[in-house]
């Protein structure tokens, strides 16, 4: 097997076209603009299967060098800070603390779910954690977290099963999210916002003039966000409180935002506002365009059988609670149908599938400020919290 591995640079450039190709198809496809599939998942996704085929055919592994790809995801949340208001953060309370209620009792579920089809497959039961809240709710690392303490407990295969399942979840949470609020709109007609002020990016129905000034005030702005995120996060680290730097950079965002607003009195312009929304729109598209270039899907081999089953359960599960369960406690508004197109990113993919979902509908539909508040939140802390005690729990009661 031959390893190819291609630089930072030369695979951030490619991650640039693979985002064009992405735009350009959604620009010219009716279909995928309907319902909502977020243009990185199309190039991303073709560069995946073009890497895969050189694996299969000239015993070629290529890995890509991303290095870039984390610090784009802290401009995307500094940018949703920036745009969020005290008066927003207020009326997400009670919605956050439902939607977080919510996911608990679906990452229960979720790990049940796994666990069953491990047994009925023969498996290790808390293998079936792998296909559970450890990869889906998780992510990669905490499946590479708890790989070496699976080795202990004498389960082999814990991390290749984690990041396989990982990668199918990733898949489906890009393309369910659309879908779902797209069928809760027409379903329950609801009406569309009419505020075309996105959180992220710039309204499909939008033509926007902008400068360089707007592109280069904003820049400013987040890169100031991002300083203050990383002395809190290390202050944040002192107390031996552990959270994911985006978070940090979310909180920074926040306080800047409203400080100006509130205590100098002064609004961001609109010229500003747009090239917030331009640059936190190419930073998402790009970090999610280079997580999936980066997937290596002939991980997915072994075990077929049982990785196929589990996660058409898996998302089979998430699509029915987010629309009968999720969707009706958030509201039963366009609010909650933009939430539910992120929950399938909460309980398959990741923070960032989450808002790209929600950053696709809301560009066909309008904004939903509260959503971007709300999700994010729940994403970053309180359900990684949780996820950590009931995985502990699961793992103790079945070891």
């Amino acid at each position: 097997m031959e390893l190819i591995t291609i630089k930072a640079f030369v695979s951030f450039t490619l991650a640039i076209i693979l985002l064009f190709i992405g735009k350009y198809a959604t620009l010219n496809s009716s279909l995928l603009r309907k319902y909502s599939i977020p243009e990185p998942v199309i190039g991303g996704f073709v560069c995946a299967t073009v890497v895969a085929l050189f694996y299969y055919l000239f015993n070629i592994e290529i890995h890509f060098d991303l290095e870039v790809r984390d610090i784009l995801l802290l401009y995307f949340f500094a940018g949703i800070g920036l745009n969020a208001d005290f008066k927003t953060l207020l009326s997400g309370g009670k919605p956050l603390a439902l939607l977080t209620g919510i996911a608990v009792i679906y990452i229960v579920l979720q790990n049940i779910l796994g666990i069953s089809v491990a047994t009925a497959f023969g498996l290790e039961p808390l293998l079936g954690l792998m296909s559970g809240s450890i990869s889906l709710i998780g992510g990669v690392g905490t499946a590479m977290a708890w790989a070496p303490i699976y080795e202990e407990m004498g389960i082999q295969g814990a991390a290749e099963m984690g990041i396989a399942s990982n990668t199918i979840g990733l898949i489906l949470a890009c393309v369910m999210g659309g879908p779902i609020a797209n069928y809760l709109i027409n379903r329950h007609k609801l009406t569309p916002s009419d505020d075309h002020h996105l959180d992220i990016g710039i309204s499909h129905k939008d033509h926007v003039k902008l400068d360089h000034f707007g592109v280069l005030h904003a820049w400013l702005i987040l890169n100031v966000s991002l300083m203050i995120g990383y002395m809190l996060d290390m202050l944040i680290a002192e107390t031996g409180l552990k959270l994911p730097m985006f978070v940090s950079c979310l909180i920074a965002g926040i306080f800047i935002g409203n400080f100006k607003s509130l205590v100098l009195k002064r609004k961001t312009n609109e010229n500003t506002q747009q090239g917030l929304g331009l640059i936190s729109d190419i930073c998402l598209g790009m970090f999610l365009t280079m997580a999936l270039m980066a997937l290596q899907l002939w991980q997915l081999q072994s075990a077929i059988a049982y990785l196929s089953s589990v996660m058409f359960l898996q998302a089979l599960l998430s699509i029915v609670f987010t629309v009968f369960i999720v969707y009706r406690f958030m509201g039963k508004d366009y609010q909650a149908a933009v939430i539910s197109a992120g929950f399938g990113g909460i309980t398959l993919g990741s923070t960032a599938t989450a808002i790209v979902n929600m950053t696709a509908v809301t560009q066909q539909y309008g904004a939903a400020h509260r959503a971007f508040i709300v999700v994010p939140l729940v994403c970053g802390f309180f359900i990684d919290l949780a996820n950590a005690l009931i995985i502990n729990w699961f793992v103790g009661f079945h070891g």
